[in-house]
């Protein structure tokens, strides 16, 4: 009778609620009888068919049979270190402040609440550099450690916790190519919380609001084109055409120079590329780091040959860029990409939102 009794608690603390991933191409959650497992894919590029699958356990629970590798996140997570400052958007729309113990690279962070949350001592910086501190790690005592990978060693440090025996999960959101895809991960960070119906609902909220956006922008007449990026040490790494990037200024009525580029991530280019093709192009977005035509002209005289910029059209996400240059494109901005098309549409169409205020993008002067 007591065997039957923690059985049922067991299955009763397991949220029956699965959510439904709709855009997101590299997680998947199954809820089985005594706890989830979620399987993460296409962790970075050239990862090829390796999958890797976490036990979401609930903390009070026997733990189940598993298949060898299954890595065991115990929850709701109590602990949370973060290695990068793009969860901070999930963490911020399903107010998770309070289990967030650890922060990676905190002077990038545009988040308030998070730069507090270490000025007080409820939260401690990690990692600032390629080195990985794992003793440190270990006397945070973290339920559940948030990290992607790049596949080169030289910068990836989850094998070393996974060897310290502490509770890492990797994920892809980066190597997604639809801007909702990115967005739909808040359903993988909510499932380590039993948060997946309160996800569920904003997720749906963001995507409504996207697909109609998409759908305002797709009929218009007039395409303008559009390149972006800017050289980093002589090389120019534009977006790939099946890039998060790209899609997004298609969905806002552009047609992108590298759409035809088969990677989703950055293409390397040498400068002399670039300013060939895209010489005549009506927009120029996303210059890197740069604020001003007069700093973009001073870092290479050459780019006075774009049409973009001598008709005023070079745009940059730098609005919301705080004193730290921690800029919250990268954390609101993947959170909410509706916010960013509605910027892209107001760039290219903006007739069809006349009363839009840029909320990322800022015309360069």
């Amino acid at each position: 009778m007591k065997t039957f009794l923690i059985c049922i608690l067991s299955c009763l603390s397991v949220s029956a609620w699965a959510s439904e991933v709709r855009y997101a191409k590299n997680f998947s959650i199954e809820v089985l009888d005594t706890h989830k497992e979620i399987t993460v894919r296409n962790t970075w590029k050239g990862a090829g068919d390796r999958e890797q699958v976490y036990a979401l356990v609930p903390r009070k629970s026997a733990l189940p049979k598993l298949d060898k590798g299954t890595i065991v996140i115990r929850t709701p997570v109590e602990r949370l270190a973060i290695m990068a400052t793009v969860f901070l958007g999930p963490i911020r729309d399903l107010d998770l402040y309070d289990s967030l113990v650890g922060i990676a690279y905190l002077d990038y962070a545009n988040d308030e609440k998070a730069h507090q949350l270490v000025d007080s001592g409820a939260a401690r910086r990690i990692q600032s550099g390629t080195a990985m501190d794992v003793e440190s790690m270990l006397m945070l005592q973290p339920d559940l450690i948030l990290t992607s990978t790049t596949g080169n060693p030289t910068f990836d440090v989850h094998p070393q916790m996974l060897r310290a025996g502490l509770p890492v999960v990797v994920t892809a959101g980066y190597m997604e190519a639809h801007p909702l895809a990115r967005t739909e991960w808040i359903k993988f960070v909510a499932a380590f919380y039993d948060k997946e119906e309160e996800a569920e609902r904003i997720f749906s909220q963001i995507a409504e609001r996207y697909e109609a956006l998409v759908a305002l922008a797709k009929n218009t007449k007039e395409r303008p084109t559009v390149f972006a990026s800017a050289p980093y040490s002589g090389v120019w790494h534009v977006p790939g055409g099946q890039s998060y990037s790209a899609t997004a200024f298609m969905h806002a009525g552009a047609d992108y120079l590298w759409a035809d580029n088969p990677s989703k991530g950055g293409v390397p280019l040498d400068v002399e590329v670039i300013l060939k093709r895209a010489a005549k192009a009506d927009f120029w977005l996303n210059p890197s780091h740069y604020d001003s035509i007069r700093g973009l002209l001073s870092a290479d005289e050459r780019f006075a040959a774009f049409e973009a910029l001598q008709k005023g059209r070079v745009y940059n996400n730098t609005v919301r860029v705080n004193e730290n240059g921690g800029n919250d494109i990268f954390e609101r901005g993947v959170s909410h990409p509706e916010e960013v098309l509605a910027d892209l549409i107001k760039i290219f169409h903006p007739e069809l939102v006349p009363d839009h205020e840029f909320v990322f993008y800022e015309r360069l002067k």
